[in-house]
């Protein structure tokens, strides 16, 4: 298991795929933060919890500035993240100061939410930001609980959790069978589960987020979802971004895939296969997230 994460996965050779997924989501991100920072007070403090490579911390930064400034916090649990979000989100910040008298301050925390409490370290906070993180930990609820003790009166948490399927292969790729898009899904769900099942003081969560959001004492609990289309024929970065999401999914997929499943892609994998999806005009990216929030009284 990766040094102070819960999950098994070894975040810190994940950077340069995050980096990349970052680009790739930058302009939804960038949406995302300006309606969360719209309605906070001025210079607000907001965390970013499981701020990874930094690309939401770069827009909240971008947000914040465009309002006035204030205070960002970033946490994670794996030193190479923070260090790579820290440095993007103070490079963001300098750039913007270099045009505004409103400057955003930086603080990094190394931090692990399942240990310890948001609140002792990123706290009182106007908004607090956790994307596709409370679902590594052992326990959610306890999680979201943990997040909403750090919020100041009147503060929003915004959870990133959830939505569609991220497509990013046509049904027949010409080798294999049809369909393996969805096989590799399904590989990656059962994965998925057994992850979660086999961590420690593991809990279920049998629920959707906007009970657990009520349940923590949230007000005004709502959702909005987002989209990110890169369709075909796309950039290189997106079909530089599907090489890495394909090696991913075989690898967590492992041997819950068809023998012939993972003969198929290993040759998407070859960079010197005719059918390398590195090259390929058929590959898109195709995915949409929900965001969920809810108020403190």
């Amino acid at each position: 298991m990766a040094a102070h994460t819960h999950d098994g996965i070894d975040w810190a050779t994940r950077l340069t795929a995050l980096r990349r997924a970052n680009e790739l989501d930058a302009e939804a991100e960038r949406v995302i933060a300006r309606r969360l920072v719209r309605p906070l007070p001025d210079n607000p403090t907001v965390v970013d919890v499981g701020c990874g490579a930094g690309g939401m911390s770069v827009a909240l930064v971008e947000a914040m500035t465009a309002r006035g400034g204030g205070t960002i916090v970033l946490v994670d649990a794996v030193p190479e993240l923070l260090d790579a979000a820290t440095t993007a989100a103070r490079a963001a910040a300098a750039y913007e100061t270099e045009t505004t008298t409103s400057p955003v301050h930086v603080r990094p925390v190394l931090a692990d939410l399942a240990t310890e409490r948001p609140a002792d370290f990123a706290g009182p906070a106007d908004l607090v930001w956790a994307a596709r993180v409370v679902h590594h930990l052992p326990d959610q609820r306890q999680g979201v609980a943990d997040l909403t003790g750090a919020l100041t009166p009147g503060g929003w948490l915004a959870l990133a959790e959830g939505g569609l399927e991220t497509k990013f292969l046509p049904w027949d790729v010409g080798i294999g069978e049809p369909g393996l898009q969805e096989r590799l899904s399904y590989a990656r769900a059962e994965w998925f589960v057994r992850m979660r099942e086999s961590m420690t003081d593991f809990h279920r969560l049998p629920v959707g987020w906007n009970i657990v959001l009520a349940e923590a004492g949230l007000l005004d609990v709502t959702a909005f979802s987002y989209l990110v289309d890169h369709p075909a024929p796309a950039k290189q970065a997106v079909r530089d971004w599907a090489v890495e999401q394909l090696r991913w999914l075989a690898e967590v997929g492992g041997d819950r895939l068809h023998a012939a499943d993972r003969r198929t892609v290993t040759r998407l994998l070859d960079a010197e296969d005719s059918e390398y999806i590195g090259l390929r005009d058929d590959v898109f990216l195709l995915t949409a997230g929900t965001v969920h929030l809810g108020r403190k009284p």
